[in-house]
This record gives C-alpha cells, sequence and structure tokens, in this order.
C-alpha cells in the first residue's frame, strides 16, 4: 500500500496537524452520522453525498449546514443539526476503535520524544475531537488542539484563524510552521495563514 504523506525534509519550529482524515482514519464515520443527522432533519437523500462531504472536509459543522442550507434551499437550524450530528458521532464511537494513520502519528510521537512543538487544529467540536483522539489511542499525545470553539464564529476553516492561534498557544511564528492536512478548506486555511502545507491522500 502506498503512502498516505510524504513526510518533509525540512525541519520546522512548529508542527500542526488537522486530526480526521489526517490523524485518524475517521471520515466514514463522520459520513455515517452526517447521512442520519440530514435525513432526520429534512435533507433529501441527493444532498452532502461523499463527494460533497469530503469537499468540505475541516469546516466547523455549522458552518456545513448553513453552506447547504444556502446551496440547496433548505431551512434547517445549523447548530441543531451540528448538536446532533456530534452524538450520532459519538454514538458510533461506542462500537468502533478507529484506525490511526501511521505516518503522521509516527511523526507525532517522534516530535514528541524530541520535545518540538505541535499541535492539532480541527474543524470538529473540542468533544468530539477528544471523542476521536481516545477512540483511536492518541489522546495522552496532544496537548494544545484547537478548534472552531476558540475561535469567532465563521472564522473556521478556509480562514486561517485556527491555524493561527494553534502557531500563538505553540509561541512558534506562522511562517515557521507547516500544516498536514487532507481536505481543500484545510489547504487553504493554511495558504492563509502562512504557512508551509503536506497534504496527506485519502484512504482508498
Amino acid at each position: 500500500m502506498s503512502a498516505r504523506v510524504i513526510l518533509p525534509e525540512k525541519q520546522f519550529g512548529g508542527y500542526i496537524f488537522d486530526l480526521d482524515g489526517t490523524l485518524v482514519d475517521s471520515m466514514p464515520t463522520h459520513y455515517k452520522a452526517w447521512r442520519q443527522a440530514l435525513q432526520n432533519n429534512g435533507a433529501p437523500p441527493h444532498v452532502f453525498l461523499w463527494d460533497e462531504f469530503v469537499a468540505h472536509g475541516g469546516m466547523a459543522a455549522p458552518d456545513i449546514v448553513a453552506d447547504l442550507n444556502r446551496t440547496y434551499g433548505l431551512q434547517m437550524e445549523p447548530l441543531a443539526v451540528a448538536a446532533e450530528k456530534r452524538a450520532l458521532y459519538d454514538s458510533l464511537l461506542e462500537s468502533e476503535q478507529l484506525p490511526i494513520i501511521p505516518e503522521t502519528v509516527g511523526l507525532v510521537r517522534q516530535l514528541h520524544a524530541q520535545g518540538t512543538p505541535y499541535a492539532i487544529g480541527t474543524g470538529s467540536a473540542i468533544n468530539g475531537a477528544l471523542a476521536t483522539l481516545r477512540s483511536a489511542g492518541i489522546a495522552e499525545l496532544f496537548t494544545i488542539i484547537v478548534t472552531p470553539d476558540d475561535v469567532p464564529p465563521g472564522r473556521g476553516k478556509p480562514e486561517p484563524d485556527i491555524f493561527l492561534l494553534a502557531a500563538e498557544r505553540m509561541n512558534v511564528a506562522p511562517a515557521d510552521c507547516v500544516v498536514f492536512e487532507d481536505a481543500e478548506p484545510g489547504i487553504q486555511a493554511a495558504i492563509a495563514a502562512g504557512m508551509a502545507q503536506v497534504r496527506v491522500a485519502p484512504c482508498l
């Protein structure tokens, strides 16, 4: 099986990792939860199929619902749908152990041993992020986790705020940071933050 990510040879002052699809293979589980939550709230079956789901990767859940409302002329309540989706995801995790992505988690373990600053910058809310990390068995590796809860509403990915705050909490200049991402909104956020980017390939 080919590598999901080619690690950079250059050394950076700080390393920022997206979570879902970058450190942990949680995207299929998120997709199941999204499909059920949207169906429960009146979205037609053709809304938010896999390709559209992937295109929204890294965005905060309420922002995704608001975007779907605009695109399809729906009237779903963003915060309520996001909360239902999160509850469904947590329920699925009770019977699933999420697999890690070895290349990125291996790098995190190396950075941890070296004392090099690193952080998570995720579009998931904090409770969901912690549940994902616990399911994958790697929660103990992370002390800096930045989520949409930490930035103003509407300033999640593809805006740079999550990554800029992660850099600030690591005490590393944005220009000396590299971001690992699997989704286009996250890549755009890294570019907007003035950071190097490494793309993680999707699971095939």
